[in-house]
């Protein structure tokens, strides 16, 4: 299943770094069907998200609802997945200009995803690739 999970992961991530792939994540669309309908999500690193748990298709999509709205053009691309059996790490370059400011960002990010019965069932987001895999309890 480690092999399986990790190729089920990328699938499920590639999108996210294609024009509009991670707009249509937040509006619900794409494809769940890595994730648990109660799945979980959480991070305190950005301040919409801090103390908050998302919970099912519906709670994600609005977390990355919430991600995305300040910013425009926001790709998340995917460099790289570490771990193995159901607990992995995914590696992103996120870059997006904010909507407000003009300011751009092209900054690392990382999450951790549990999985069970090949389906994911938590994860949680990073500003840290370093604290992301400690997290897990992995290293580089």
């Amino acid at each position: 299943m480690s092999e399986e999970n990790v190729e089920r992961l990328r699938l499920h991530l590639q999108p996210w770094g294609e024009p509009g792939g991670l707009e249509a994540t937040g509006r619900g669309e794409g494809d769940w069907s890595l994730i648990d309908p109660e799945a979980t999500y959480e991070d305190d690193s950005l301040p919409d998200h801090a103390g908050e748990v998302y919970r099912g298709h519906e709670g994600l999509a609005r977390a990355t609802r919430q991600m995305i709205e300040p910013f425009e053009g926001t790709t998340i691309e995917l460099e790289r997945i570490v771990g193995s059996g159901d607990r992995l790490v995914s590696i992103h370059r996120i870059r997006a200009r904010s909507r407000f400011t003009g300011i751009d960002f092209d900054i690392p990010y990382a999450y951790v995803w549990t999985f069970r019965t090949g389906k994911i069932i938590h994860g949680r987001g990073f500003a840290s690739v370093r604290k992301a895999l400690t997290a897990a309890g992995l290293s580089e």
